[in-house]
């Protein structure tokens, strides 16, 4: 039990004001003591030098410097660190699980943004929307009634790859359409979904959407052999990690034309000016944008503020991060 410990905020200083909008500034001073007009951008900054000393908890987001020997060793009384974002791949280091630091990350909160991004590109793409959209666009006409016989959603095959929490919620969250869902995980059973493997998955359905981690298994698992399993006219998604997908054999599909695609995500991040994807029409690009923006930060910092309550009443932290669960998450 922490009673009113020291924070200090670790970030890039221009998102502070939308993780933590006044109300939450006002909540979070009522349960520590935190100078509210102190970010730390890099741990060298001067005006830290009598601060960290005293630091008990950071709460950290974007733009946060590794949390390394040499800080941990200039903030001898810090224990934890409570992560208004995503991923904190790069922000541990094996200093923080040595002197046993509690990680808290509002990754549950950034996957509420990317699962509803992701279903709505689910179902525009089982409308065919964005081919549709490109020929409007091109004939700048079209006739009221006429049928397209490749849209719709009813029926529409859809695999998920990827029981992560963003997984799980869209699965969730595409229940109540009338879709045929599958899964690929081959760690985690979820209860009411057909679970197969990633071939059969790939070769049977009409979209498949990507929300698997990031890590040497899963480089490149989507590669030129398994686009090529997947139907003439499928689509696939990725909001995931860009690493997932090799993205000279998906050009190379998108180019024939026989795929289309929705990528969040690629890799390279951001793609090179000269890419082909900027101007393939079956490519709809997004610059890494799913993920919480605008007002949806706030979420994520609401998040870490019940964190730090549960620090400070002695109770364990609802999402904690431990070393174990660092290759599991994107």
């Amino acid at each position: 039990m922490l009673h009113r410990p020291k924070a200090l905020f670790a970030m890039r200083a221009e998102h502070l004001a939308m993780l933590f909008p006044a109300p939450a500034l006002e909540r979070l001073r009522a349960i520590a003591d935190i100078d509210v007009s102190l970010v730390a951008e890099h741990f060298d900054d001067p005006r830290l030098a009598e601060v960290l000393p005293r630091v008990d908890v950071l709460i950290t987001s974007w733009g946060c410097p590794p949390l390394d020997e040499g800080l941990l060793t200039a903030a001898p009384r810090l224990r934890a660190a409570l992560h208004a974002a995503g991923s904190v791949k790069s922000l541990v280091t094996p200093a923080c699980w040595e002197r046993e630091l509690l990680i808290s990350s509002a990754a549950d909160a950034n996957a509420v943004p990317v699962a509803e991004y992701t279903v709505a590109a689910v179902l525009l793409a089982g409308k065919d929307v964005f081919t549709l959209r490109e020929g409007y666009r091109r004939r700048r006409s079209f006739t009221l009634g006429e049928i397209q016989p490749s849209a719709g959603n009813y029926g529409r095959r859809v695999g998920i790859v990827g029981a992560s929490r963003i997984g799980r919620r869209v699965i969730e969250l595409l229940a109540p359409h009338d879709l045929k869902l599958c899964l690929y995980d081959p760690y985690t059973q979820v209860d009411g979904i057909q679970q197969v493997e990633l071939e059969e998955l790939l070769s049977s359905c009409d979209i498949v959407s990507l929300h698997a981690p990031a890590n040497d298994e899963t480089f490149h698992m989507i590669d030129r052999d398994r686009l090529a399993r997947m139907p003439d006219g499928a689509v696939l998604i990725n909001t995931a990690r860009g690493s997932l997908v090799d993205t000279g054999a998906l050009i190379a599909e998108l180019s024939a034309g026989r795929l289309s695609a929705v990528l969040d995500v690629t890799e390279p991040e951001p793609l090179p000016p000269d890419s082909p994807l900027f101007d393939l029409p079956n490519a709809f690009l997004t610059p890494h944008i799913a993920g919480s923006h605008g007002n949806e930060l706030a979420r994520m910092g609401t998040t870490v503020l019940d964190e730090l309550e549960r620090l400070v009443s002695g109770f364990p932290l609802a999402h904690q991060v431990t070393h174990d669960d660092l290759d599991k998450v994107a």
